[in-house]
């Protein structure tokens, strides 16, 4: 009789359970609705507000304001800027991750905590760090300043304040995923002639590449879209150390609202181009065998 009433117990707590589980059809609705109204509210409508306001004035305003000189220089130094900093952001990511996940060392809790620190750190701080360190009355300005060297309010600076705000992500995408593989074929590999390269070339780099592609495809839109870090260091040179960000800000500054959200259409571009990629890279990820 004991055995058959915890039965009883035990039935009617899992019938609870499922009970609890299964909400009445209502609340997903109201939770899939409230979903779709904060995203709406927040993301969808400032977006088509971007692009309407780009195109209130005409398509030939909306050229016109994406060819005019300081825009096309805007244009170009955010290009430089990314391709630069994601290929060294890309070297870095592949050497600590590689570093971290596959070997023990001295200091491996200093470097996690150094590729995190971009993520604790305001970007206007580290932009500030780069103005003491660099500036004319920094650390090194003087010495620079006697070579004929600029860093700050110039493209070096920009540059070096992007790779800073930039350098986790790739490192971080690929970190969990080969600490999770891992260094049973790296072994496997080395037992059977190959060298340390041949190894890095054709077992593990093979084996992260989507999470390589997600690292490098978020490394570039923070590097395209940095305003913060990119603000302190630049001088604001316009047609010269302005990247696309700063551009939209100062012709937004000068009441040129067709011109600014132009240019901020770009970036929005840049932004779907990039969720899109992110989603085809998951899909991938998720189709791997």
């Amino acid at each position: 009789m004991a055995g058959t009433e915890r039965s009883r117990l035990v039935a009617r707590g899992s019938s609870k359970a499922v009970a609890a589980v299964g909400d009445p059809v209502w609340v997903k609705w109201l939770v899939c609705a409230a979903a779709c109204a904060f995203l709406g509210l927040f993301l969808v409508i400032p977006l088509v507000a971007v692009f309407a306001e780009a195109l209130r004035k005409g398509l030939g305003t909306y050229f016109a304001s994406v060819r005019e000189p300081d825009a096309l220089a805007a244009i170009r130094l955010t290009l430089l800027v990314a391709g630069i900093a994601v290929p060294l952001n890309v070297v870095f990511g592949l050497a600590a991750s590689w570093a971290i996940a596959k070997f023990e060392f001295r200091g491996k809790s200093l470097l996690i905590t150094l590729i995190d620190l971009p993520f604790a750190v305001s970007p206007v701080i580290s932009g500030l760090i780069y103005v003491l360190v660099f500036g004319l009355q920094g650390w090194l300005g003087p010495w620079l300043a006697a070579h004929d060297l600029q860093v700050i309010f110039a493209v070096p600076g920009i540059v070096l304040a992007t790779i800073f705000v930039t350098f986790p992500f790739v490192a971080r995408e690929m970190i969990p995923l080969m600490q999770e593989q891992g260094t049973e074929e790296e072994e496997a590999a080395l037992v059977l002639g190959a060298s340390g390269w041949q190894t890095f070339w054709r077992v593990t780099l093979p084996n992260v590449k989507w999470a390589l592609l997600y690292g490098v495809i978020l490394c570039n839109a923070r590097a395209m879209g940095e305003f913060g870090a990119v603000s302190v260091v630049s001088g604001h040179l316009r047609g010269k150390t302005n990247t696309m960000p700063l551009h939209v800000e100062i012709l937004y500054n000068e009441y040129n609202f067709v011109a600014a959200f132009a240019v901020a259409s770009l970036l929005a571009l840049l932004a779907l181009v990039t969720l899109a990629l992110k989603s085809l890279v998951e899909w991938r990820t998720l189709e791997r065998p």
